[in-house]
């Protein structure tokens, strides 16, 4: 396939820049940094948890019996691909977990720690500058080929050239590919400090060069494509339904990374276009686990007969990892929301206390930061090294960064919502906007403050509706447009959209997924999760100095750095968070005992016999 040429090429141009960078007495990284030896894992900061040979990890049950069926349910409009990893179509539930294994697999309950799958090894030097994967002889295809450092070497270079851009962020900083032997690949990274790259690599999903030598990667629709992983495609009716087979002689099976997971002998997902018609399906049966998001069906809907004899189980389950951020996401690249005063207004017209008494029971917390729930988020006045790192941008940088507790408008007391529509309006007067005949407009362009909130889910309108009425006492004229699913994901890749509810989800370990959702690089790459469009140098500086991190301590300092900056540019509306997991299942299924900081992974369930 000529993509394999086009990626050498560039790397080749990749790897002569950087030679022209050094000089040349330059040493080889090995020189550098010393001999690497083989290990067996590695954490991002520090040691891994689990040695070499571990059994399995401790938040599993090595002896869960494999076997029956668990089904489940996909509240979508359909599926028109197998390909996870293409930015056209929609890709079925499951693909990229159940079909294609990794080089390294990462524990769930340490900050960042991966372990080998199909890399029996990896070797790296103190700073970084490289990593070798050692393949293990046995892994295998479905098909029984064995999986070799080409096949590795292919899966970068289709990933990075033809895939979803998320790769190429991901792995810019990748400068070389060389395949040592067919059990052995090296990769050489650009000059940087990020160490992180041993194990994002590690991360990556191998697909077989074999297979896809005689295939278009973008056009592989709905035919099932070859994998290496614990289950292959079985049944399935385009865009209604798909099922997953556990492979019997999987290759993997009796590795400590995989020893109790992956139990059930067939995963079927259903699509449901309605929500409020699979929870009906779930207590009648048609599947067997559901995840719950709404706080109204928690209060109300969990309960009858079948609740109170044990056969349907509800569960709330303490999780202990970063919840990240939700909110209403504004549209940056649009001219109505350039300005962040007005940003910042708009939120004083989103009445959370108000949402959270009626709508959620009571059952939230507001969010208040884009790394919830960690040791990771911002909080107070900076100070320490915090203020330290910020000080370098306090010319670039709004007072506020060092004057302000970032903290989203609340309505208690007494004057409430009609405080804060103030204080709304008197930010828009300073944006230049001004009532007249009841409509908000601006000055200078005589146009007036209008927009679209895009939704996918119905049952959402009950949270927008509010904060449109609310806006519409300044004069703002909000309209709500529900599509459904397909034709929302499309939008959003596109940024066709002026305003969403969008989820940022975050790690327990930042790093090169942070290029992702803020560098300016993204603003416009179609598909990329900087759906906000930030276009911030500080923030780019930032985002580089998180993924050079050298130790926790000074990740978590640059994180929290760069969580105060994207608070106070008010790229969204903070709305709210929980810190369990609220799920419902049969009792047919069954758990292991200890729940991981992560929280709750239906992969390492099974069926009682």
């Amino acid at each position: 396939m000529t993509s394999k040429r086009t990626a050498s090429y560039l790397i080749t141009i990749l790897s002569s820049l950087a030679l022209l960078a050094t000089t040349s007495t330059a040493l080889s990284s090995e020189q550098a940094s010393g001999p690497a030896e083989p290990q067996h894992g590695i954490a991002m900061h520090g040691e891994p948890k689990y040695p070499n040979g571990f059994p399995h990890f401790d938040y599993v049950n090595p002896e869960a019996p494999k076997g029956g069926t668990i089904k489940m349910a996909v509240v979508a409009n359909g599926f028109d691909s197998f390909n996870p990893f293409d930015i056209r179509g929609v890709a079925a539930a499951g693909i990229s977990t159940y079909l294609y294994d990794t080089l390294l697999v990462s524990s769930d309950d340490e900050p960042f720690s991966a372990y080998g799958l199909i890399a029996e090894s990896l070797e790296t030097p103190k700073d970084r500058s490289y990593v070798t994967f050692n393949l293990r002889e046995n892994a295998r295809f479905h098909d029984g080929e064995p999986i070799t450092a080409e096949d590795v070497k292919f899966s970068f270079e289709i990933l990075t050239t033809k895939g979803h851009p998320f790769f190429r962020n991901y792995y810019a900083d990748v400068a070389k590919v060389t395949v040592e032997s067919p059990q052995r690949i090296r990769f050489d990274f650009r000059p940087t400090m990020n160490r992180e790259l041993p194990l994002i690599l590690g991360q990556m999903p191998i697909l077989p060069a074999h297979y896809w030598e005689t295939r278009e990667f973008g056009d592989n629709g709905l035919t099932p494509p070859m994998g290496s992983g614990p289950y292959r495609i079985g049944d399935f009716e385009a865009g209604r339904s798909i099922t997953y087979e556990r492979v019997e002689d999987y290759w993997a099976q009796d590795l400590g990374v995989r020893k109790g997971r992956f139990n059930f002998n067939k995963i079927r997902y259903d699509y449901y276009t309605d929500d409020t018609v699979a929870l009906e399906a779930f207590k009648a049966g048609n599947f067997d686990f559901r995840v719950e998001t709404s706080a109204k069906n928690w209060a109300t809907a969990y309960s009858g007969s079948k609740f109170d004899n044990g056969k349907i189980i509800a569960e709330a389950i303490e999780h202990h990892r970063p919840t990240g951020m939700q909110g209403f996401a504004f549209n940056t690249r649009r001219e109505v929301f350039s300005d962040p005063r007005v940003r910042e207004a708009l939120a004083y017209g989103f009445d959370f206390e108000w949402a959270n008494k009626n709508l959620f029971y009571g059952q939230y917390t507001r969010t208040d930061s884009y790394f919830e729930n960690s040791d990771l988020a911002s909080s107070g006045l900076p100070q320490g090294r915090e203020l330290e790192i910020l000080e370098a941008y306090r010319d670039q940088l709004s007072k506020d960064v060092f004057t302000e507790n970032y903290q989203p408008p609340v309505t208690d007391g007494q004057q409430g919502l009609r405080k804060n529509l103030k204080t709304a309006l008197e930010l828009l007067r300073s944006a230049g906007y001004a009532i007249k005949d009841g409509k908000l407009i601006n000055e200078n362009t005589g146009e007036p403050l209008a927009f679209e909130i895009l939704l996918f889910q119905k049952s959402f309108e009950r949270v927008v509706l509010p904060f449109k009425n609310n806006l519409a006492k300044l004069g703002i004229n909000v309209s709500v447009r529900l599509v459904d699913s397909n034709q929302y994901v499309q939008r959003v890749r596109e940024f066709d959209f002026d305003m969403i509810t969008q989820v940022l989800p975050q790690s327990d370990s930042p790093g090169n997924e942070q290029r992702e959702y803020w560098h300016s690089a993204n603003v416009e790459a179609v598909g990329s999760r900087n759906y906000m469009g930030v276009s911030d140098p500080v923030v780019d500086d930032l985002v580089n100095k998180v993924i050079q991190a050298p130790d926790r301590e000074e990740l978590v300092q640059r994180v929290r750095a760069l969580d105060r900056v994207l608070l106070q540019g008010h790229y969204v509306v903070p709305h709210w968070h929980l810190a369990k997991d609220r799920v419902a299942y049969w009792n047919h299924l069954q758990r292991p005992e200890m729940t991981p900081k992560n929280g709750i992974d239906l992969d390492n369930w099974w069926v009682r016999p």
